[in-house]
């Protein structure tokens, strides 16, 4: 007669259960990289009476997702610095020193983040809370985000699209530098307002 399995076992058995449907749950995972061909990084802030506007040029990512469930995403980007770019070389200058983003010390700003809330009843707009690193400080920030969807393109290319939003203090990412104006104000503002445009596409197998 078969022994009753141990404490040991029956825990080993469960563990082994979990895995395999965590596993199930993943299985139809697919990660897109940002094609930056046909993507944007770009933002606002407030210089004077107007607002600045600006892009970064150079940066990397990519995110991880079930294109039809969308039930939870992982996302990581890398965007480099000195890649700032506000058509005034000289205003690009002075942006990558000491006064703002200090490239020479904090080369890169980061992103990654995974946690889905407010989604609507489609799945196509929610909010995506992750991590901004910037001029060396980590802080949660939370994007409104919009699926766009997915589709083969005529070179074959599995490609999927969406867009992010969000405003952040530029203090609170120690970048405090400004100059008092003569009616009161600052030359500078301190939100800045981010928008992100992503086509990704999943790599072809080499």
């Amino acid at each position: 007669m078969l022994k009753s399995p141990t404490l040991l076992t029956r825990a080993a058995l469960a563990f082994a259960a979990v895995v395999a449907v965590a596993s199930m749950a993943h299985a139809d995972l697919k990660t897109y990289e940002i094609d930056k061909a046909h993507s944007n990084v770009s933002f606002k802030i407030r210089h004077m009476l107007s607002k600045a506007t600006g892009h970064f040029s150079t940066f990397s990512g990519s995110i991880a997702l079930d294109p039809e469930k969308r039930d939870s995403v992982t996302v990581s980007a890398v965007i480099d610095a000195s890649s700032i770019d506000t058509d005034e070389a000289k205003r690009d200058a002075h942006l990558r020193g000491a006064d703002f983003f200090d490239v020479a010390q904090f080369p890169t700003i980061t992103f990654s983040g995974g946690e889905l809330t407010e989604v609507n009843t489609d799945r196509t707009k929610g909010k995506l809370s992750g991590t901004l690193t910037l001029h060396g400080v980590a802080k949660p920030v939370i994007l409104n985000v919009e699926w766009y969807g997915t589709a083969i393109d005529p070179w074959g290319n599995n490609k999927a699209a969406f867009s992010g939003t969000t405003t952040i203090d530029r203090k609170d990412f120690g970048m405090v530098y400004n100059k008092a104006l003569d009616n009161g104000g600052l030359l500078v503002g301190n939100e800045v307002e981010i928008e992100i445009n992503i086509e990704a596409q999943i790599p072809k197998a080499k």
